[in-house]
């Protein structure tokens, strides 16, 4: 099991910037990736960006060029949000693959407004 905790949400004015932090803990080994994935009012949940173990990137389009995806060390991932518009506004959940299983974080909800 690997639970995940997030933190760093909030509200903030379009144009502005976040960092969203996730921290693993329970059986941190074997995890494959780690990312983020975000979830609007009446929208499916999306990949945001994410992170493998090896150190490679996969970014969402709409998010290139903003946002910024890193890792402290095995257990910790961040997201660096920058130039945010209104339409990242949504509940952003921190994910981890490991062994082909997913696990996900409880959520924080980010707000930017126009």
């Amino acid at each position: 099991q690997v639970q995940l905790v997030e933190s760093g949400g909030g509200l903030v004015q379009a144009g502005g910037s976040l960092r969203l932090s996730c921290a693993a803990s329970g059986s941190i080994f074997n995890i494959n990736s780690m990312g983020w994935y975000r979830q609007a009012p009446g929208k499916q949940r999306e990949l945001v960006a994410a992170i493998t173990r090896g150190g490679s990137t996969n970014y969402a389009d709409s998010v290139k060029g903003r946002f910024t995806i890193s890792r402290d060390n095995i257990k910790t991932v961040n997201l660096q949000m920058n130039s945010l518009k209104p339409e990242d506004t949504a509940v952003y959940y921190c994910n981890a693959l490991r062994v082909g299983h997913d696990y996900w974080g409880q959520g924080t909800q980010v707000t930017v407004s126009s």
